[in-house]
């Protein structure tokens, strides 16, 4: 079922869903069974894979000169939905990038994703890899999600790459894509990342989910300003709680949000990662609770892996 579909079945009611991340290579798949067990309780009617960008490493080779390997560290994004969607009957959402593939990549990619009827996509443009300071397209890859975007509704649409092919199958992939309440990085204002969300929604998206945030007034502001800019479709608040020290100064690092003063004085207060972890839940409860009164269509948790602390913001909130 796609997910614009679970939001008209849930007629008006918030729902439960989240977000994994593909287990380290060499680790059994089991370990992100038990994650999703301990949250199934709270019947998501989907839940996301993440897709993890090729690694650039350079290996010293003993005579002076190094060798450049490609690594994937987190591979099985499509293995990973195909099982969960055979073992939960849950409906899963692979994240779709730009960076490390080709167009014939990114189509071969969805047709296994078709044969294998999963229904929903996000489609993403992709950090750069590490080695780079910006963000650099493989040959005949796309530049911008938006790209993305249209190579999916294409093939919605029944049009490959191969234009000579004859009675060719339309796939009917539901298409997420990433909204930023506190603006895109790379983006010079938030207008302007607005201006570039509506272009993915022109390109075909069906629905919007945002990048955490702590300020829920910082989520009302951006929808009030998508909606004002012309984007109607659903969009779908992301909510990672904190749950270390570090990431007092690791989360505004890393996806440029600022955390609100007073949750930062509560953080410093707090005497190790454990209390920083409680701490974390009770806000992400707040949040989630103010949230459910607007009437967003779900609650979308970044696990990153973990599932205890969500599970205790689902038991405060559902």
């Amino acid at each position: 079922m796609k997910v614009t579909e679970h939001i008209a079945k849930a007629k008006g009611k918030t729902q439960f869903t989240f977000e994994i991340l593909p287990p380290l290579k060499g680790q059994h798949i089991n370990t992100l069974f038990k994650s999703i067990d301990a949250l199934n309780e709270f019947k998501p009617p989907f839940i996301d894979v993440t897709y993890h960008r090729e690694e650039h490493i350079y290996k010293d080779q003993g005579n002076g000169l190094l060798e450049l390997k490609v690594i994937k560290k987190r591979p099985g994004t499509v293995g990973i939905c195909a099982a969960i969607q055979s073992k939960y009957k849950i409906d899963a959402v692979p994240h779709i990038l730009c960076g490390g593939f080709s167009k014939e990549d990114t189509e071969n990619l969805l047709v296994d994703l078709d044969y294998l009827e999963i229904d929903n996509v996000v489609a993403l443009r992709g950090d750069s890899v590490k080695s780079e300071t910006y963000f650099t397209p493989n040959k005949d890859g796309h530049n911008y999600a938006n790209e993305l975007v249209q190579q999916i509704t294409d093939l919605n649409q029944g049009n490959y790459l191969d234009d000579e092919l004859l009675n060719s199958h339309a796939t009917n992939f539901c298409i997420g894509v990433a909204g930023y309440p506190e603006k895109h990085m790379e983006a010079p204002s938030l207008e302007s990342d607005l201006h570039f969300l509506n272009k993915k929604i022109k390109a075909g998206a069906d629905y919007v989910i945002t990048q955490m945030f702590y300020d829920n007034q910082k989520f009302f502001d951006f929808v009030n300003k998508a909606r004002a800019e012309g984007i109607m479709v659903p969009i779908i608040p992301g909510l990672k709680p904190l749950s270390t020290l570090k990431q007092l100064n690791i989360i505004p690092h890393r996806f440029h949000v600022d955390l609100p003063e007073v949750l930062i004085k509560e953080v410093i207060k707090c005497k190790d990662n454990q209390s920083v972890r409680q701490l974390g839940v009770e806000w992400c409860v707040q949040q989630s609770k103010e949230l459910m009164t607007a009437d967003v269509p779900f609650l979308h948790y970044y696990s990153m892996g973990k599932s205890d602390n969500i599970k205790q913001i689902a038991e405060g909130v559902f």
